[in-house]
Formats: C-alpha cells, sequence, structure tokens
C-alpha cells in the first residue's frame, strides 16, 4: 500500500468515527432530527391561566389558529400540570421535576430573605440548551424593550442564562430556544386590558354560548365573568397566530418544535389553586418537525414532560435525573397515574395531593378543618369570588354549590369517578363499594410521595420569612391590611396545629 493510499484509508477511518459518534448521539434519543437539515428550533408558548375552555373540548367559540396547531401536530386530551398555581408549575416546567422534588412547591417564594437553591444536580432547561449552541431566549408578547419574559421561578436563579428576549437576535444560522408568555386568562384581570383585546377582536363571547361547570351559579356576574375569559382566550388565539405568522416570516416554522400549553386551569373558586380537573387540567399541543399530524393522544401526560420532549426534538441527552418523560419515543410506557399537588399559595397555608388515573381521582386534604375557600387576598380580590360570598350569605346557592364551595370544613379524602363524574361533585370515600380502589390510590399516594421525595409541610420560621417579603410586594394599603390579617390567622392556626399534633 503506498503512503498515498494509506493516508486515505486514514482519513475514511476518521470519517467513519466521527460519524459514528454524531449517530450515537441521537441514538439516545430515538426521535433523530434529519442529519440533512439544519438543528431544530424549539419554541414554549405558555399561556396564562388557560385550563381546557377551547373548542376541541367543547366551548364554543372561534380559536382558528390553536385549531391550526391541532391539525399540523398532536393534542394530548388529557395533559395535567403537577401544581395548580403558576410559579410552582413554571418551576417544574424549567426543570423536568416535581415542583415539590426540588423544594420549589410554595407559590412565590425565595424572593425575600429566604432563598431557595435548585439541587446540584439539577439544571435548568435554558441552561441545557445554551451548553449545546442554541440561542436562548423568554420574552413576553408582545415584545417591548430589552426586559426577559415572565419567569416566576421559586428558587435563586441566574438571568444570564438567558441571552435575550427575541431570537431574532441571534446569530445567522444558529438555532433558538425561545419561551414566549402570554397573558391568557389575566387579559381580564385589568379592566383596560380586557377592553383593548375586545377592541382588537371586534366582538365579545355572548353569554348564551357559554358551557359553564355546574357547581357555578348561571348568576349575570359569574356568566360575565366566564364570557370576559371567553373573549382572553380568542384573544390568545390571535397573538398564536402573529407569532406563527413571524415564524413564517422568518423561514423557521417548519423547522420549529412549538409546545402550547397553560400554565394552570382558569383562576375561579374550584380551578387555579385547586386539584380538581379545572384546576389541573391543560391544553397541550405539539407541532413541528417529527411531530405527526392530526394526532389525538388519549394518554395520561404531565406538564414537567415539556423538557424531555424538546431535549429529544433536537438530539441532546435527557438527564437521568429529569422526572418529565419523552412522549414520543418509541421506548415511551404511557402513564397509569399523574400527580399533583398545592400548597401554600401566597398567604394561604395548605397542603393537598392528588392521583388520577383515566378512571379516578384521588384528592388528601392535610388540613381538613380549614373550609375550601380560606382567606385569600388573591382570590377574595376576584369578583367572581366576592360574589359567590354574596350570594352564599344570600342563600341563594343551589344545595350542591354550598356543599361544593362553603363547607366548613372538607373532607380528609375525596374519591371521583371521572367516567360518570366528570365534575368531580359526587365524593366516593365514603362508599364502602369503592375501598379497595381508595386504598390503592392512598398506596399509589404513598409510594410516589416517598420516591419524589414530597417534603415536610413549610415551617412556622419559613413561613414568618416568606410572609415579609408578601407583605412588602402586595400593593395598595387596603390589600396589605387583608394580607397582614390573613398572616396572623394562618400564623395562629399553624401554632394551634402543633400544640394539638
Amino acid at each position: 500500500m503506498t503512503i498515498k493510499e494509506m493516508k486515505n484509508v486514514h482519513k475514511a477511518i476518521i470519517g467513519f468515527v466521527l460519524v459514528s459518534v454524531v449517530m450515537f448521539g441521537y441514538a439516545c434519543n430515538d426521535r433523530s432530527p434529519d442529519q440533512k437539515s439544519k438543528q431544530p428550533n424549539v419554541l414554549w408558548i405558555v399561556m396564562d391561566d388557560v385550563g381546557t375552555e377551547v373548542p376541541f373540548f367543547g366551548h364554543k367559540i372561534s380559536t382558528p389558529n390553536i385549531d391550526r396547531l391541532i391539525k399540523e401536530g398532536t393534542i394530548f386530551r388529557q395533559a395535567f400540570v403537577t401544581a395548580p398555581v403558576c410559579s410552582p408549575a413554571r418551576s417544574a416546567m424549567i426543570t423536568g421535576m416535581y415542583q415539590t422534588t426540588i423544594g420549589a412547591h410554595n407559590h412565590v417564594s425565595s424572593r425575600g430573605e429566604h432563598h431557595i437553591q435548585l439541587p446540584d444536580y439539577v439544571k435548568m432547561v435554558p441552561q441545557i440548551f445554551r451548553e449545546n449552541g442554541y440561542y436562548v431566549t423568554n420574552g413576553d408578547y408582545p415584545i417591548v424593550g430589552d426586559g426577559l419574559g415572565k419567569a416566576d421561578y421559586n428558587f435563586e436563579w441566574d438571568e444570564s442564562i438567558y441571552d435575550g428576549n427575541d431570537w431574532r437576535k441571534r446569530k445567522p444560522g444558529q438555532p433558538f430556544f425561545a419561551q414566549i408568555q402570554l397573558l391568557g386568562g389575566k387579559n381580564r384581570d385589568k379592566r383596560s386590558q380586557l377592553q383593548h383585546a375586545i377592541h382588537e377582536l371586534g366582538s365579545s363571547t355572548g353569554l348564551d354560548s357559554l358551557l359553564i361547570p355546574p357547581y357555578y351559579p348561571k348568576d349575570s356576574v359569574i356568566l360575565q365573568d366566564w364570557a370576559d375569559y371567553m373573549d382572553c382566550i380568542r384573544y390568545t388565539d390571535k397573538q398564536i397566530g402573529e407569532i406563527l405568522d413571524r415564524l413564517k416570516e422568518d423561514g423557521e416554522l417548519d423547522n420549529t418544535l412549538i409546545i402550547l400549553m397553560g400554565d394552570n386551569g382558569v383562576s375561579h373558586a374550584r380551578g387555579k389553586q385547586f386539584l380538581y380537573d379545572e384546576g389541573i387540567k391543560v391544553l397541550f399541543v405539539a407541532r413541528g418537525p417529527g411531530i405527526e399530524q392530526g394526532k389525538v393522544r388519549e394518554d395520561m401526560i404531565e406538564h414537567i414532560d415539556m423538557a424531555p420532549i424538546s431535549l429529544a426534538a433536537v438530539g441532546i441527552q435527557i438527564p437521568e435525573w429529569m422526572q418529565g418523560k419523552d412522549v414520543f419515543s418509541k421506548e415511551y410506557i404511557p402513564r397509569e397515574y399523574v400527580y399533583g399537588a398545592r400548597d401554600r399559595c401566597g398567604e394561604t397555608a395548605d397542603r393537598i395531593r392528588s392521583v388520577r388515573s383515566d378512571r379516578y381521582k384521588y384528592i388528601r386534604n392535610f388540613y381538613p378543618d380549614r373550609p375550601h375557600l380560606q382567606p385569600s387576598n388573591y382570590k377574595d380580590s376576584k369578583k367572581i369570588i366576592q360574589r359567590l360570598r354574596e350570594l352564599h350569605d344570600q342563600g341563594k346557592l343551589a344545595p350542591v354549590q354550598e356543599a361544593l364551595l362553603f363547607a366548613e370544613r372538607r373532607p380528609e379524602e375525596e374519591l371521583y369517578d371521572l367516567l360518570n363524574d366528570p365534575y368531580e361533585m359526587v365524593n366516593l370515600a365514603q362508599d364502602n363499594s369503592y375501598g379497595k380502589v381508595l386504598q390503592a390510590f392512598r398506596n399509589q399516594l404513598t409510594t410516589w410521595s416517598k420516591e419524589t421525595h414530597d417534603p415536610d409541610p413549610e415551617s412556622f420560621e419559613i413561613y414568618t420569612l416568606e410572609m415579609k417579603n408578601q407583605w412588602e410586594r402586595t400593593p395598595g394599603e387596603k390589600a396589605r391590611e387583608r394580607v397582614a390579617r390573613n398572616i396572623e390567622e394562618y400564623k395562629k392556626w399553624m401554632q394551634e396545629r402543633a400544640t394539638n399534633q
């Protein structure tokens, strides 16, 4: 063999090794992108306070852009967040971990004197993408200035993990991982925002077309708020269309994995902050390279699956510590159960856990001596809650509405047959004929709590530190007075509980 021939053989061997290494990296995730195309982008569109109130789930409004994503992608009929409120849900989302495992389960934490650190082995998803050459952004929409979009993570983190708020500022040819935050249902929190949304839409939703749960009265205030919420969904859909147009203008639409998700259910008396389906079941749609079009998936997923889905889609190895699953993997085994955890929300101390299967929902209330609608500045400042309290005081609620919303105590355990009782109104926990089912779900919760290291309740000392910040960040003198009263009530209750145990 000549020297020239030996050099050619040497080059061939090196080339083979390099190709093998690249292919092995993608083989670790069995959904490899096309080697001939440029690296796919990933876009998360996260909607505040949006559950399943869209036409796919039977609601009579027009959402052409959400419908388009469903038609061109895969929708999960049974998608659930692991926490029914913004900051714990987003803390879980950005790590692919249960918020309870990483200590980020109490809503609005680590903002003052008390600091929460992520476990050493956990990395935030933007960090992982950035380390793999991606331009990483987080922006509100529409983009205004250079500020980052809503993060709301309940732990210490460095804003430098994001390169900016707009993927268009990246280097030519560089792939991006982007988060876009939409106000969603929160567009109705301020009258000016809602009026702007309706002006942009050119019309408002009529009261006669609403589909509301039967545990809410068909009162004019309640109905109008629900109609306003439908307008928020319609406006959000309009924004989604604009984002899709932006991707198309950039020539990136078909090279981008898009995941559209609500961060928790509708903000209402049994929705946001609670573990009924109204609070934890959300819209979850994926569209892009490698995603089957027009597919409706019936298996249950958790929103922490966003992280491994996204990493696998671009060939990045999924960390072993990540609790979410790549539900598009050929090796994925569908879950039998999904889990939920609600802990302190603002000043309102609580601890609730849930286990859900296709057929049943089990809820454990650890503080059954407290009412469903505990004192809460956030909840009690909303007109819908104020109106429900007025109707309660006037004796104008139906018996089932009274029982579900205003009972002085909560049951320690709740069990619902979701096939026959989708609105979770008939508690079967005391029905002896469901004893085996109840015990099976108790065992499942015990196993999950142990395996995921579900932490103890927040201590009195840490609650005190967190409440100092909670009071300071509350705007308005009357609201601060209400928060202060609530804090003192919860402290008294916590001390009494500790004494009685």
